[in-house]
């Protein structure tokens, strides 16, 4: 799990809007780090925690769909809503296929920030706990000897014991022995559980 608490990130060059903003998010328990710029933004560090981002279009330096688009070569995958005053379809689209959350057209109701922004974060934690649960699976598998791993991969591939044994070129008995020790090690209690640990970590087994 995530304990972390959530944070947002406002990026505005308006001092107004950042102050209403950040007044509004914090009226309703969140926790907020405004920015004037970009470049600011990137050049803080910011917590290990769900987050998401609310960020103008048109801001001074590099605006807001190159850092969505810098952010994303980066493999830094936060949740992003945009506000602007000067929007367009073909912005809007651009910022939405790219994988934004929403797109607000300033002066913006309330609700519909508070709405994005609660989805972000959520999605944001959603990620976070995936992640962590594939970092704890691929440490139970980097201790798997190298015999376990090759049964691992033949046992979730759906060959019996006699057949994994057969390819190996080892005893069923053997074998067994080994799919135990797997069994164990990656704490799966049945077939199928092991095989579900296999599909979100190990890439020839992801559907």
């Amino acid at each position: 799990m995530i304990d972390s608490a959530p944070v947002v990130f406002v990026i505005d060059d308006d001092a107004s809007v950042r102050e209403a903003v950040k007044n509004l998010l914090e009226s309703v328990g969140l926790s907020v780090q405004v920015f004037k710029s970009t470049e600011e933004f990137r050049q803080t560090s910011r917590p290990d925690a769900p987050s998401c981002l609310v960020l103008d279009v048109r801001l001074p330096g590099n605006n807001g769909l190159e850092l969505q688009e810098a952010l994303a070569k980066g493999g830094i995958a936060i949740p992003i809503i945009f506000i602007t005053a000067h929007g367009d379809v073909p912005m809007a689209s651009r910022a939405l296929k790219a994988g934004a959350i929403e797109f607000l057209l300033k002066p913006f109701q309330k609700e519909d920030l508070l709405t994005a922004i609660h989805h972000g974060l959520e999605r944001d934690q959603i990620k976070r706990e995936e992640q962590a649960e594939v970092a704890a699976l691929r440490s139970r598998f980097d201790n798997l000897t190298a015999r376990e791993r090759e049964v691992m991969h033949l046992v979730v591939a759906g060959l019996t014991n006699k057949e994994v044994g057969a390819q190996l070129g080892i005893s069923e008995i053997t074998t067994k022995m080994h799919r135990g020790q797997v069994m164990r090690k990656m704490q799966a209690d049945s077939l199928a559980g092991l095989v579900r640990m296999a599909q979100k970590f190990l890439p020839e087994n992801r559907r």
